[in-house]
């Protein structure tokens, strides 16, 4: 008893360490493999007068397959509100949304025979085939990314970044006083990346960086200047270029977390315009039927 009560906690720790792709030795790997191979096998293997479509009996079987399959993938955001073990586990959820997701490559595109044209038939195919791509990179994004957001926090929080922002503007701001002009420097307090734009987050960069502009132009009044405005450049300067690091932290932050993110903003609303074309896609068949 006390080695199988080992075994199971053994057991319990390992599929507690899995990721979700690897979720009970790829268990819903196996399984859409075996699906997809099956439609494949089936479809090479049924006569279909005068082509394989999707009005064919055969064509019917997997639209059928396949809706019901986008349907159910659409549930993940629903189940994340709840956390069980076992079988339908978070874990074991996302992993057939992946695998059973991809799957559909193969299902709906066996269903259309290869025969696409301008319609909403083949709308709802190309925004499936939006959802799964988008979904792909958000796979290689969650297993990829976490690890460079970490690597460049080191073990540095948000409000310690914001912080050490701050206590450079201060600083900047004391050493500011002794220069002939401080408008430019001034300026560069107010440079805030946490404001930028979607696009400024992606890059990792700013071309209207107040604090770059600022540290340009103070070197290049560190080259001429003497005497006390030159020790006074040069604190100023040394100062801007630790901000510019401090910034650049940051931004290589905010630029990882905007790619972890930013398929989002595809495959959400991608995936509420396959179920309105998929309806529409539909209710046509049976009207036409």
């Amino acid at each position: 008893m006390a080695t199988r009560g080992a075994k199971q906690i053994e057991r319990s720790r390992s599929t507690a360490h899995e990721g979700f792709l690897q979720h009970r030795n790829y268990r819903w790997l196996k399984i859409a493999l075996g699906i997809s191979i099956a439609a494949l096998i089936a479809y090479l293997g049924i006569d279909v007068e005068p082509r394989h479509n999707g009005g064919s009996w055969y064509g019917y079987t997997l639209g059928t397959i396949g809706a019901l399959l986008i349907l159910w993938l659409t549930t993940l955001g629903v189940r994340k509100r709840a956390m069980t073990r076992g079988y339908f586990s978070l874990k074991a959820w996302t992993s057939a949304h992946v695998y059973l997701g991809l799957s559909l490559i193969v299902i709906a595109t066996l269903h259309t025979g290869f025969q696409l044209g301008w319609n909403v038939h083949t709308l709802a195919y190309v925004l499936m085939m939006i959802v799964i791509l988008s979904g792909i990179y958000g796979i290689i994004a969650y297993t990829t990314l976490p690890e460079a957001l970490s690597d460049n926090r080191s073990e540095m929080t948000r409000s310690q970044m914001i912080e050490t922002i701050a206590k450079l503007d201060r600083q900047i701001d004391i050493a500011a006083q002794l220069l002939d002009d401080t408008d430019l420097v001034r300026s560069s307090l107010k440079e805030d990346p946490f404001r930028a734009g979607i696009f400024a987050r992606l890059s990792g960069s700013d071309r209207n960086c107040r604090n770059a502009r600022a540290l340009t132009e103070m070197r290049a009044r560190l080259a001429t200047a003497t005497g006390e405005q030159e020790d006074a450049i040069r604190a100023v300067v040394q100062l801007l270029e630790r901000k510019a690091a401090a910034l650049a932290r940051i931004r290589r932050q905010l630029k990882i977390k905007a790619r972890l993110e930013v398929w989002l903003f595809i495959h959400v609303p991608a995936t509420f315009a396959l179920i309105a074309a998929l309806s529409v896609h539909i209710l046509s068949v049976f009207y036409y039927w």
